[in-house]
Order: structure tokens, then C-alpha cells, then sequence
């Protein structure tokens, strides 16, 4: 990768990108099909003027990025999986409420980022716009930091995903049991971890040789969804075996004696259940390069997809709630995995309670397939930049599959190799999500702090402007990751012991520690940033914006 000079020279710019391009390589032919489409053409000719090549295929439209964003937050499956947080830290008033809000603050994180991205819609994603938005002698270690959050992010989402699935799974199966109280399954640490290793292999395979399909795969989630929450909320309403719930206790009920943490305290705590169902909203940033007019279709689906998963996780939970078992007996589940018991004891039979369990595990390998596509996406684009050594094989593109497989194996690998810490320690998915969570909210809030710094005068070229509302956005996105960074590294109960620890702190202080480290010991001779210029991308916007306008005319 030839090395790229920080100065603002447009003729220097423009020798280097060249070089980029050559480097990069295409798949000779590939954007002939489009050659008509306004939108299409528009999109590679900015993406040119950022520097890069268009070497992935431009295939999904608005609704179709909507769905893939939709399937990444996977409502209801994101908010089953991680239900026990808020189980344990409020009941009820933790899990509806706490979900509402966090919905809120995070539909201001989606405006803020749609902003940003409607004027650098790349792969690169955050890394790439927190390298243009700050200052010259900081950005390349700015846009580093927030790279790495965001690539760590992406993966260890992906793993936590596939790790919940395969948690889920082992409690499903214990409807079943061969003697009361006691499930057919063990759920033995290396069962979970075979469980997960198939799970992961078969979403990576998914997502390689099936890429053309996964739109349809996506689209296809949308009415399963729809179906699978029908089916569960009308058998557990109509048949409630054990009772119903009145709608006080629904709307209003708040204990806090399993936590062991003061009530105000105990409900943020129990606020990373809606943050982790959440938390994928910028990671659809990373499949511009895949969408016909990223500049307007990325900002729009992850502000849609918010305001609609926001409305589907109410229409899920609040039937759960009516149905609602003993707190105390849920929040003693050495499953961690409260949905498989809360069905059961309202529909009494284990084969029925099953058989409504499958929307869920269907939907949770689709959000598996979604994740690590992204992530795939995001650890090509930082590889392209030369941020990752061995950047040359990482940053490559099958052409043949039309998708970055080597960067889809290296985060494949890393997942596996993560994996083998559940065999020390049962909380493994607790720390996965909360690092996952705590990084990508890291990587999300950097881009918009810069933006903020220097008095928002980027986002104004953008087609997806929010004017004062764009800042109040802002505000709510900075004060809400300066609060849960520290928030989610705090254990989910006390008293703390080494099986109920958080090592999400652990493990993001080490991240924080190895990625400013590695910078100085590697990256600051060989990280030179995103190979463009901010005058070359602001004037490819607007004549991007002129020939949208003209089409459309």
C-alpha cells in the first residue's frame, strides 16, 4: 500500500489515490450492469473521490439495508437472549420501561450517525468519518482508536450473538426433562461451546456462499418475525396456564431484591438488556459500499429500523409480562436464559413450548448470518487502510464470491479463540456482550464528538441535515456513552464472586491498554489513515447530490 501524505494538496491527493485504486484491483466489468443507474454511479464516483476503488457489488436497495439493520438487532431474539439483566435488576419496570428509553436515546445515536454518514458513506464507517471530522495532528490516532473499538466491537456483537443462540438453545432443550426440575441437557461448558462452534461455522458459510441471496434472506426475517411473535404472544395470552398478570404489575412493578444493588442503581445496571438489543445500529455503516445510494438509504434505515424494533420489542414483552412467573424464581435460573421458562409455565406443555421456541432460533441464526457479515465488512475496510497487519491478505475481495473472505475468516477465528474463555468461566457471554456493547458505543460516539467540535460544518453538505434537532442528538448520543461505558463494566448482581464477575472491564481496559500501545509500537509507522482529502470528498458530495437531483428530475 503506497504510503499517504496528511497534507491537503488536492494534486497530491489525487497521484495517491490513483495509486490506491491500482493497488486494489476490480473485477473488470463488474459496474457495467449499472452503467445507467444514476444512483449507482454517483455512489462509486464519491467512494472514488474517498480514495477507494468500488470492488463489492451494489445490490441492496433502501428496504433491503432496512431489513439487514432490522435482522442485526434481531427483535425479539436481541431481547430474549439477554432478558435476565433486567430480570434480575427491576422485573418488570426494568424490561418495559428500560427498553423505551433506551430506544429513545439510541434513535438519537442513529440521527447523529445518519448525518455523518449521509457525507461519508463508506465501509470504513466511524473509524473513517472520526478520521475526517478531526483535526489534522490528532486524526490518525483518533481515527485508530475508534477503528479498533469498532472492529472489536462488530466482533465480539457477532460472538455474543452466536454464543446467546447456543445458551438459548441448551435452556430450549431443557423444557424437556427427565425427571422434574432436572433438563435433558446438561448444558456442560464444551456442549455450549460445540453448540456455538456450528453456529458460527454455519453463519460464516451462510454469509460467503450465499451472499447474492442474503437480501432475500433478510427480507425473508421480516415476516417470519411477524409470524413467530403472532404465534407466541396468542398461545401464552390464550392459554396462560398459571395465570395472568394485572396490568399494574405490568406497567409498575419494581424489585430489586435480587440484585443486591440500590434501586436507582440497579435499573441502569439492568438497562444493558435493551443497550446489547441495540447496540448493531451503526453497524450497517459498514455495507455502504454494498447499497445503490448509501448517502440516503444508510441514514434512513437505521433511524427506520429504531422507531421500528422499538414498537416490535413492546409488542413482545408486554405480552411476557402478563404471563410472568415468580422474579425471585427466574433470577435464580443457572441457565441465565428466562424466556424458555417463562413459555412453558404459561403454555404447560414442553412440546408446545418447543415448537414456539423455533421462530426464535431461526431468527437468532439469521442475526448471526447479519453480524458476521458486517463484521466482515468493517475488518476489510480497516484492513484496506493498513490498520491490521498482515493488511495485505486481509484487505482482499474474492471475486468469485464477491465478498472479503479472508477478512470473514480472521473474524471467524478470533470469535472461535474467544470462545475457549467459557471453559474458565460461565460469565463469558456476560463479558462479550458488555465489551461489544461498551466498544461499538465507544466506536459510535468519537465521529460525533469530532463533528460537535468543529461546529457540525461537515454534516451541512449532507442530504440527512437535522439542523437543531441534529444537535440535540448529539448532546443525548455523548452524555448516554460518557454513562454506560462504566455503567456496563459493573456486575449484574452483588455480592460480586469470580463466577458473577463482569470481566467486560477487564477486558475493555485491556483493549484501550494493547490497541493505544500498539499504535505507538506499530501503528504510527504504518498507519497512515484513509487515503483522501476533505476538500476532494465535500465537492464529490455535491456534485453527487446535483446528479441525484438530476435523475430524479
Amino acid at each position: 500500500m503506497a504510503d499517504h501524505a496528511l497534507g491537503t494538496q488536492s494534486d497530491a491527493f489525487a497521484a495517491e489515490n490513483d495509486i490506491h485504486r491500482r493497488n486494489l484491483g476490480s473485477k473488470d466489468g463488474k459496474r457495467e450492469g449499472h452503467s445507467e443507474d444514476g444512483g449507482v454511479v454517483a455512489a462509486d464516483e464519491l467512494l472514488e473521490a474517498m480514495g477507494y476503488k468500488s470492488e463489492l457489488v451494489r445490490s441492496r436497495s433502501t428496504f433491503q439495508v432496512a431489513f439487514m439493520s432490522f435482522v442485526m438487532a434481531s427483535v425479539p431474539y436481541g431481547l430474549t437472549t439477554t432478558l435476565y439483566y433486567p430480570v434480575v435488576n427491576g422485573g418488570p419496570v426494568n424490561i418495559i420501561w428500560g427498553w423505551v428509553l433506551v430506544s429513545l436515546i439510541i434513535l438519537c445515536v442513529a440521527a447523529s450517525l445518519g448525518e455523518i454518514t449521509s457525507v461519508y458513506p463508506t465501509a470504513g464507517g466511524v473509524y473513517y468519518q472520526s478520521f475526517m471530522l478531526s483535526p489534522p495532528q490528532y486524526r490518525r490516532i483518533v481515527s485508530w482508536i475508534c477503528g479498533w473499538a469498532f472492529v472489536v466491537g462488530n466482533i465480539t456483537i457477532t460472538l455474543a450473538v452466536n454464543f446467546g443462540t447456543a445458551s438459548f438453545l441448551a435452556a430450549c432443550l431443557n423444557v424437556f426433562e427427565s425427571e422434574p426440575g432436572v433438563g435433558i441437557f446438561p448444558g456442560e461448558p464444551y456442549q455450549i461451546w460445540l453448540i456455538f462452534f456450528g453456529i458460527t461455522i454455519l453463519c460464516n458459510l451462510t454469509s460467503a456462499l450465499g451472499n447474492r441471496w442474503l437480501p432475500l434472506l433478510d427480507t425473508f426475517a421480516i415476516y417470519w418475525t411477524f409470524a413467530g411473535v403472532i404465534a407466541i404472544i396468542v398461545c401464552i395470552l390464550a392459554i396462560a396456564k398459571e395465570g395472568r398478570r394485572n396490568a399494574s404489575y405490568v406497567f409498575g412493578e419494581f424489585d430489586t431484591s435480587n440484585s443486591g444493588w440500590p434501586s436507582g442503581w440497579s435499573f441502569f445496571v439492568g438497562l444493558l438488556h435493551a443497550a446489547y438489543a441495540t447496540s448493531s445500529t451503526g453497524m450497517i455503516i459498514s455495507m455502504c459500499e454494498e447499497v445503490q445510494k448509501p448517502a440516503t438509504q444508510v441514514p434512513k434505515a437505521m433511524v427506520g429500523t429504531i422507531v421500528f424494533n422499538t414498537i416490535m420489542g413492546i409488542i413482545f414483552l408486554v405480552p411476557l409480562l402478563f404471563v410472568f412467573p415468580d422474579q425471585a424464581m427466574l433470577a435464580a435460573l443457572a441457565s441465565g436464559q428466562p424466556v424458555p421458562t417463562i413459555i412453558k409455565s404459561a403454555i404447560g406443555s414442553a412440546g408446545g413450548s418447543f415448537a414456539l421456541f423455533v421462530p426464535l432460533l431461526v431468527l437468532g441464526l439469521i442475526c448471526g448470518i447479519g453480524c458476521t457479515t458486517a463484521a466482515s465488512r468493517c475488518t476489510w475496510a480497516f484492513s484496506r487502510d493498513g490498520a491490521i497487519p498482515g493488511f495485505q491478505w486481509w484487505s482482499k475481495v474474492n471475486t468469485n464470491l464477491d465478498v472479503p473472505f479472508n477478512a470473514m475468516m480472521l473474524s471467524m477465528a478470533v470469535q472461535l479463540l474467544l470462545g475457549f474463555i467459557y471453559f474458565g468461566s460461565t460469565a463469558a457471554f456476560n463479558a462479550f456482550s458488555g465489551v461489544g456493547v461498551i466498544t461499538l458505543t465507544l466506536s459510535y460516539a468519537v465521529p460525533i464528538v469530532a463533528s460537535m467540535m468543529n461546529g457540525r460544518k461537515q454534516v451541512k453538505e449532507g442530504s440527512f441535515y437535522l439542523g437543531a434537532l441534529g444537535t440535540f442528538c448529539n448532546w443525548v448520543s455523548i452524555v448516554w456513552s460518557l454513562f454506560i461505558i462504566p455503567l456496563f463494566c459493573m456486575p449484574t448482581f452483588l455480592p460480586v464472586t469470580l463466577e458473577t464477575m463482569n470481566y467486560a472491564s477487564v477486558v475493555f481496559t485491556g483493549f484501550v491498554f494493547i490497541a493505544t500501545a500498539w499504535y505507538f509500537v506499530w501503528g504510527k509507522k504504518n498507519y497512515q489513515g484513509p487515503p483522501t482529502a476533505a476538500e476532494v470528498v465535500m465537492e464529490a458530495r455535491r456534485a453527487s447530490v446535483v446528479s441525484h437531483t438530476d435523475n430524479k428530475l
